[in-house]
């Protein structure tokens, strides 16, 4: 009856092992063992319960594989009675999750940088709360005309639960040339967000594979242009950055036509979320992990059960930060 009534006080009232000591005339040491043996003898039993919608298994499994911080997996939409064939990702619910997440990671005074992705998107609408912050964009639009229903307004957004200041970039995120790129990163306001980059401490990014639909750069580019990449070996693209399967970046001359954060700057980022599921984003998401460039991880069931499965080197690119090319940045 003693054991009961301590592991009462300690696991509901909350009372701190001292302060069961002096209500019952015993050592704290005391207490320790008497709550050991609660457990021991089964008057104690310990339920960790998540969301039904979330898989601690495989989240465990895909943090330990790719020494992510943090590993996020939800049920995929086929799992939850989606009837649509290879479903894909679902970038709403996806969202969602990743908005609880960053509402656990964010801190007061972090900056907060969000680069284009229709994840993305959705986490920023999904924010309830958030500690004050500044937002930054990473990223221009995926088409200037529809800015105030994509990346900027979730900056916006962010900002506005945050109660912190908003850093957006009005400019779509691939120009024609590298000369109309340069023009634009000087502009001030523009180059006001750049300035924000060295000091981002969270970011959230999205993946895509290469190809229509699914990638946003691939369905800006001409088809002539996405031929020439594709020969290059391109499995997936980031932020505007493309990577081989490897995690390499490959197609570099890309970048200098895009207004985007740099690839050095995001590794140097303490905490990058990524977030993007289904199957057919699967290999793309395996390629960005080992590119070194993600911190953390939200996925689904899809995604993940081909991650595990895949062959897997002994590495752990997400935890080391490392460049499969020896090398920050790079022409």
């Amino acid at each position: 009856m003693q054991a009961a009534a301590m592991a009462r006080r300690f696991y509901l009232e909350g009372k701190s092992k001292i302060q069961i000591a002096d209500e019952f005339g015993v050592s704290r040491f005391k207490v320790a063992r008497v709550l050991e043996t609660a457990l021991e003898r089964d008057l104690v039993r310990i339920e960790i319960r998540v969301p039904a919608e979330l898989d601690a298994e495989r989240s465990d499994a895909l943090r330990a594989r790719f020494g992510l911080r943090h590993a996020v997996v939800v049920e995929s939409p086929s799992e939850a009675g989606d009837s649509t064939p290879d479903s894909g990702a679902d970038p709403e619910n996806l969202g969602e999750v990743a908005a609880d997440l960053l509402g656990e990671l964010v801190t007061d005074g972090d900056v907060l940088g969000l680069a284009w992705g229709r994840s993305t998107i959705h986490m920023a609408t999904a924010l309830r709360q958030l500690p004050p912050c500044t937002v930054v964009q990473l990223t221009g639009v995926y088409d200037a005309g529809t800015a105030d229903r994509g990346s900027v307004e979730a900056v916006r957004r962010a900002a506005e639960v945050a109660g912190g200041e908003a850093h957006p970039i009005y400019a779509p995120m691939l120009l024609p040339d590298t000369a109309t790129a340069a023009a634009l990163r000087s502009q001030t306001g523009i180059a006001r967000a750049f300035e924000y980059f060295d000091k981002v401490t969270v970011a959230a990014v999205s993946i895509g594979s290469w190809e229509p639909g699914i990638s946003t750069v691939h369905d800006m580019l001409s088809a002539e242009e996405r031929d020439h990449y594709s020969s290059l070996g391109v499995a997936a693209e980031m932020s505007a950055h493309l990577f081989d399967a490897e995690g390499r970046r490959i197609g570099r001359d890309l970048g200098e036509r895009c207004i985007t954060v740099e690839a050095e700057r995001l590794r140097r980022i303490p905490e990058v979320v990524a977030i993007a599921g289904g199957h057919r984003k699967a290999a793309a998401v395996g390629a960005v992990l080992r590119s070194g460039l993600v911190t953390s991880l939200v996925t689904d069931t899809a995604a993940a059960d081909w991650l595990l499965g895949e062959e897997q080197p002994g590495a752990r690119p997400a935890l080391e930060r490392a460049d499969p090319d020896g090398a920050d940045g790079g022409a």
